[in-house]
């Protein structure tokens, strides 16, 4: 009974998958485009703060919410953070480098995306799937989903107040990787 909790733990906690396909690098260099009920801009300090049906799109990068706010580093970069409603929940969504129709699709009660790092966050009922021609290969439920593209995995945490009798807290559906295979 232990190893079994303790290995419903450990797939709760921390799920790794390697992946082969990285965000779209054409989405750095895109505008951002904002369209929301109320935007409000600072910027000296490189502050967007939004609200109301937020429609977030840069590259191929889409994002939307109900009250969000954007960051622009020194260097360039956008921390994006973008929260739903019960009515409205915050979503995300990324075409990945390489194969044409291949995404990263998620939400949650929120959305943070660090450019710079490349990492996605979803917290609050979060689901994180990629698609391939429209057809789920993965998919993550959870809490919280961090999701690494850099170093290309998946991480579902539970709530910090989660008791062992309330798993699965996690659920994960992972396709299997197919290996190239090489020509003689």
């Amino acid at each position: 009974m232990k190893l079994k909790l303790a290995l419903l733990l450990a797939i709760g906690w921390h799920i790794c998958m390697p992946h082969y396909a990285f965000a779209e690098k054409a989405d750095q260099d895109k505008p951002i485009i904002l369209e929301a009920d109320q935007v409000s801009v600072d910027d000296v300090k490189q502050i967007y703060d939004l609200d109301g049906q937020i429609l977030l799109t840069k590259g191929s990068i889409v994002v939307t919410g109900e009250h969000g706010n954007i960051k622009v580093d020194p260097e360039g970069y956008e921390f994006i953070d973008v929260k739903g409603t019960p009515e409205a929940i915050a979503t995300f969504r990324q075409r990945k480098e390489g194969i044409a129709n291949e995404f990263m699709q998620g939400h949650g009660n929120q959305v943070i995306y660090d450019a710079k790092t490349e990492m996605l966050i979803i917290t609050g009922n979060a689901t994180l799937k990629r698609l391939l021609n429209m057809q789920m290969l993965d998919q993550l439920k959870g809490w919280k989903i961090e999701y690494d593209d850099v170093k290309q995995y998946y991480h579902v945490i539970p709530p910090a107040d989660a008791k062992p009798d309330d798993l699965p807290l996690a659920r994960a559906i992972l396709s299997p990787r197919r290996k190239a295979t090489l020509e003689k």
